[in-house]
């Protein structure tokens, strides 16, 4: 499990916006992440998901790494974000595109 840890940590650190989630951005495997997909898609930020399905460690991995029992996770400049609730609710106050011009994320919306 370290190995996926570290593999986390790394990926977090390495891209300025990830997407822990079920399945990938163009084929989502549930609609936790299928909601988060659309918004991100809809600020028109780049972003890396990371399908959970594919690698249990990783899935199990990512749910320590931020003390978080829920994927999706959205993560911006290494910080954790939260998961779709938390990212619909930012989206709709516009708190979302306010971190991603705080953290100095390019939109294209």
């Amino acid at each position: 499990m370290s190995d996926a840890i570290e593999t986390i940590r790394r990926t977090v650190a390495e891209n300025d916006v990830v997407l822990f989630m079920k399945g990938t951005a163009d084929l989502p495997q549930c609609g936790f992440s299928n909601q988060v997909v659309r918004i991100l898609d809809h600020v028109g930020v780049e972003y890396v998901d990371v399908n959970v399905l594919a690698d249990d460690d990783i899935r199990q991995g990512v749910k320590e790494f931020t003390s978080w029992p829920t994927i999706p996770q959205l993560y911006v400049k290494g910080e954790f974000v939260g998961g779709c609730d938390i990212v619909r609710e930012m989206f709709q106050t516009g708190e979302l595109k306010a971190l991603f011009a705080d953290k100095g994320v390019a939109v294209s919306a």
